[in-house]
């Protein structure tokens, strides 16, 4: 049989679905990307956000044409909706065929099975008892992966269903971690991506301490592997040794994720965010004095409840002062079975929007001014391949993670096998996000 898969929200999520797929190659079945010529689909969904939600079901949908008009035979849903909605989708959804929770991956093959049967199939072990880690089939470029270095979360932010979804927070092992890291090398990774719910939390349920940056030390010593990214790092948790292990280490990217949400002291209390504005700002002048290269990612969320005009002003005003490298925001989406969607004062949807838009208007002429400032730099950029439409090379550089920043496209003299290489590149201009340059050299990394 030929499994499709369609795989959607984070790439905590993504992970699994590798995890899913090696089961299913052990189990003898081949993975095909054409969905139309597959015999069953895998539809790992997302449910964060009501957006997320809305985009899994659509997608569920669009393959059932599949089902009355080729050759497919089941759908299977997996991941966070699956979890979350696990009666109603199979209540309210006769296209579905089976559902697997996010403890229930060990059970991949046998929902397969039934699905291309026509049997109705679920499971939904407890995902707290759940293995981490596991043998994956990279969906990623060969060249670049994620590491998934602990499980659920128990930060309790009143806006989000994570805790609902995925359980209370599991690290795994330092060894088991670093085991991977291994495997990750020899199968040719050279940018390993480190990532968690809350990545900086990572060692505390089992060693009573962070050990994140035991951690990178544990896995820059076991492999040579060039590039090594810090993912969804909560303000509260950055430890002096992980910023003097990032200012240390050339292998750990001068790069943190540093989820704020918000600036003003009374949303942060509301979101029950841990710390305050005080501490948000400490931790970013302590990662700016000892790693003053260092690319800071953040995201925001407006129109939360009770968000008034002035907590909105004081966000501007600190997006306009710190100048984030990186940055996205959400509008607020109240999420059933969370504090914040039963707060008072809930913020009209035509503000969130405006709001929305202030604020990414702000960045974009933040990022045009930073982008503006790499021209006539040389940047080390992990070419990503060849976009034979516009005839031009792309890649990204240290300071954009994938799937989430910029890109550097660049020109070479004549072609060559790039993809997967470190090659240096002198910028030439500017663009919003991106970055355009010349091929200078390539790199022995």
């Amino acid at each position: 049989m030929n499994i499709g898969c369609i795989s959607l929200g984070c790439a905590k999520n993504g992970v699994d679905l590798e995890v899913m797929l090696h089961k299913l190659v052990v189990a003898g079945y081949d993975i095909v990307m054409d969905e139309t010529y597959a015999d069953v689909i895998i539809i790992n969904t997302c449910g964060f956000i009501e957006s997320a939600k809305r985009e899994s079901i659509d997608h569920i949908l669009d393959v059932a044409w599949l089902k009355e008009h080729g050759r497919l035979k089941g759908i299977v849903v997996t991941g966070c909706l699956a979890e979350r909605y696990r009666e109603q989708i199979l209540d309210e959804m006769p296209e579905v065929d089976a559902i697997v929770g996010v403890g229930s991956l060990e059970h991949i093959v046998s929902a397969v099975e039934a699905a291309a049967r026509g049997e109705k199939f679920s499971s939904f072990e407890d995902k707290e008892k759940a293995d981490l880690g596991g043998d994956r089939v990279l969906t990623t470029p060969p060249y670049m992966a994620y590491l998934k270095i602990a499980e659920g979360c128990d930060n309790r932010c009143t806006y989000c269903a994570i805790p609902l979804i995925r359980g209370k927070m599991r690290s795994r092992t330092i060894e088991d971690i670093v085991a991977e890291a291994v495997d990750l090398e020899r199968l040719g990774v050279k940018e390993l991506n480190l990532i968690a719910q809350d990545t900086s939390r990572y060692g505390l349920d089992l060693y009573g301490t962070y050990k994140l940056a035991d951690l990178v030390k544990a896995i820059s010593k076991a492999t040579s592997i060039p590039w090594i990214r810090l993912l969804y790092c909560y303000p509260d948790k950055i430890t002096d040794d992980l910023i003097e292990e990032m200012a240390t280490n050339p292998r750990l990217l001068s790069y943190m994720d540093l989820p704020i949400q918000h600036i003003s002291d009374s949303i942060l209390s509301a979101m029950n965010r841990h710390g305050d504005s005080a501490m948000i700002k400490d931790t970013i002048a302590r990662l700016r004095e000892k790693v003053p290269d260092v690319t800071l990612r953040t995201t925001a969320i407006v129109g939360f409840p009770g968000e008034t005009d002035e907590d909105f002003e004081k966000l501007c005003h600190f997006i306009r002062e710190v100048k984030f490298d990186r940055f996205g925001a959400f509008m607020y989406s109240p999420e059933e079975d969370t504090p914040a969607a039963e707060m008072p004062n809930q913020v009209d949807e035509q503000i969130k929007q405006n709001r929305y838009d202030i604020l990414m208007t702000t960045q974009l002429a933040i990022s045009e001014e930073l982008q503006k400032s790499k021209v006539g730099q040389t940047l080390t950029v992990l070419c990503e391949g060849f976009d034979s439409e516009n005839r031009i090379y792309v890649g990204r550089s240290a300071h954009d993670a994938p799937d989430v920043d910029g890109k550097v496209f660049f020109r070479v003299p004549k072609r060559m096998e790039l993809e997967g290489v470190f090659v240096k590149v002198k910028i030439t201009e500017s663009l919003d996000y991106d970055l355009v340059g010349v091929y200078v050299e390539t790199l022995d990394m």
